[in-house]
């Protein structure tokens, strides 16, 4: 099994390295703040966070644990995901973590397919559901801040291990071509794939994600971040896990909950943040529900009072130190970046894959548009098919698809660029645009293919819409369905504000269809009735919606809508 890019001469050196270099020169830095209730945090330097790590490693590999055996992870992020990675790293092994959303029938298959020797179960909300999906057998260990133990009070701790158990000394190598991790797609398209990371892979785009954050911020004594979203997604693994690990000078901060995240991010105020898109929205939404959206530009236009206001908006929402702001993981919409922009957070998109470990395209001051997801990163190759596809070569890129190899051969082509299943364009100074996904683009009886992504952008972007799924295989036009904003969703029962919400939805729907060519145009909006969560099946752990989910839901239904000659309809 071998990497599909691999330098001829490895220019970086491994995260391994990296972590027991800070183990030494950063001993007594915090690393790691971790909420542990009742508004109370506990700090870890780096010798904490290493010593706990050491102790556990000893301990696994007392288990007799094979090198390169998979050992699971699943949990809220905490510090302790961070400390689990490094003790399986630490004792030989690869990490398999899953979603602490997962169901009980997808941890089964994760744990099943990657063989997984033992599992981690951290704080989760829904543990007593989902452990019915672990294998009978399988060893687990709770994790600090773990409820797992409320129902298998047996069950070992991490604590009592690393308490009773001598750390693991001397310096400890991995090989660069060692898997590090496998990380399960989201599933949104079908079956969870494994997707395997070596520690050459991270380490180099670790690197040079750290190399892009210090010049976005001007090589600060310290960076400041907050995790909240999956750390068992690559987006977060790579760009605050991993970049951290290298970069040895990041305070990480975790946030305890929805209902804290606020007080979280104040206490973090961080100056490097990353969000997806419809994170970024709701926090819009948030600001506009304290101010309407007319009131709040006019007060920005103010040249007296406008650079204030903006200050107070961020304050509000704990980005005021933000020098560094992302968004990626999907699509976001130009309008949103401008919006943000005009509160002087300099808002920049990027575009990766988990195959190639967050590593591809990103914007830079100099070079950045919104509506664009920026160019090439250093040491990243991409170019067109000839059907419009994005072909990219990644220092990120991944071995392959675990016990796939049949998928890792269709993945690629015969020169090793990684086929994304995007479309897009690039402009002549190699800024890429994105216009849809290959598998997403479907065929009315118009007979011509409509891309539903940059469609939705356009419908997001208006306050009182959350989230929303053009549709409309074999229909005479394409159609929405959309999910109201949190604010919009309580007043659907009031028939004033029913009334209200209709006139403006089908004035949005008037104005969208003004942009779009003929065959794209719109024949209705749908308002949906239950929102889409990730309970119910219809959003994946990084809140991207399950098309294939949400039109077999409605399919029965979307005869009847066509056939009524309301533009706006109520599911």
């Amino acid at each position: 099994m071998t990497t599909h890019l691999q330098p001829a001469t490895a220019t970086y050196r491994l995260i391994l390295d990296h972590v027991q270099d800070h183990e030494v020169q950063r001993a007594d830095q915090v690393y790691l703040t971790q909420p542990v209730g009742q508004g109370q945090v506990r700090d870890y330097t780096w010798r904490e966070t290493l010593d706990e790590a050491r102790r556990m490693a000893r301990h696994l590999q007392s288990q007799g644990l094979e090198q390169g055996t998979r050992i699971g992870l699943i949990t809220k992020n905490c510090a302790h995901f961070i400390m689990a990675e490094l003790a399986i790293w630490l004792a030989g092994g690869t990490t398999v973590a899953l979603f602490p959303t997962e169901s009980a029938d997808n941890i089964r298959f994760v744990l099943e397919h990657s063989e997984t020797r033992l599992l981690f179960v951290g704080k989760l909300d829904n543990w007593a559901r989902q452990q019915t999906g672990v294998p009978q057998g399988l060893t687990c260990i709770a994790l600090p801040l773990s409820d797992a133990t409320a129902d298998q009070p047996d069950l070992p701790r991490w604590e009592d291990i690393v308490a009773s158990t001598e750390a693991l000394n001397g310096r400890i190598r991995r090989d660069s071509k060692d898997l590090a991790l496998i990380s399960y797609t989201s599933g949104s398209t079908g079956e969870p794939k494994g997707v395997m990371h070596s520690f050459g892979g991270i380490s180099d785009a670790s690197e040079r994600t750290m190399a892009l954050i210090n010049e976005r911020t001007g090589h600060p004594s310290e960076h400041r971040v907050l995790s909240y979203l999956p750390l068992s997604h690559v987006f977060e693994r790579s760009k605050i896990a991993c970049w951290s690990l290298v970069a040895g000078n990041v305070h990480v901060f975790f946030s305890e909950s929805l209902v804290t995240f606020v007080d979280d991010l104040k206490r973090a105020r961080p100056n490097s943040f990353i969000s997806v898109p419809r994170l970024w929205l709701k926090f819009q939404h948030g600001v506009f529900a304290r101010m309407p959206a007319e009131q709040l530009d006019a007060a920005l236009a103010d040249p007296v009072k406008g650079r204030m206001v903006a200050k107070q908006v961020l304050a509000s929402l704990g980005l005021d130190a933000v020098v560094s702001a992302g968004s990626g993981s999907a699509p976001i919409s130009a309008e949103l970046i401008e919006w943000y922009r005009k509160l002087g957070l300099d808002l920049m998109e990027g575009y990766a894959m988990t195959e190639d470990f967050a590593y591809s395209h990103g914007s830079l001051p100099q070079y950045s548009k919104p509506g664009y997801v920026g160019g090439a990163l250093p040491g990243v190759q991409s170019r067109l098919s000839p059907e419009g596809e994005i072909l990219v070569k990644s220092p990120g890129c991944m071995v392959g698809y675990y016990k796939r190899p049949d998928l890792t051969a269709e993945a690629f082509t015969d020169d090793g660029y990684f086929r994304t299943g995007d479309c897009g364009h690039f402009e002549p100074n190699g800024m890429l645009k994105l216009t849809g996904r290959i598998k997403e683009l479907f065929k009315t009886t118009k007979g011509k293919y409509v891309a539903p992504a940059p469609i939705e952008s356009r419908l997001n972007n208006h306050p009182m819409i959350e989230l929303s799924m053009v549709c409309g295989t074999g229909q005479s036009a394409a159609c929405a369905l959309v999910q109201l904003s949190e604010q919009h969703q309580t007043q659907r029962q009031d028939p004033a504000m029913r009334e209200q919400i209709e006139l403006e939805l089908a004035r949005l729907l008037e104005d969208v269809n003004v942009t779009l060519s003929d065959h794209e145009q719109l024949r209705l909006m749908v308002v949906m009735n239950e929102p889409w969560t990730i309970d119910n099946g219809c959003l994946t752990a990084t809140l991207k919606i399950k098309r294939n989910a949400i039109e077999a839901s409605v399919q029965q239904r979307l005869y009847d809508w066509y056939a009524q000659p309301d533009q706006v309809l109520w599911a």
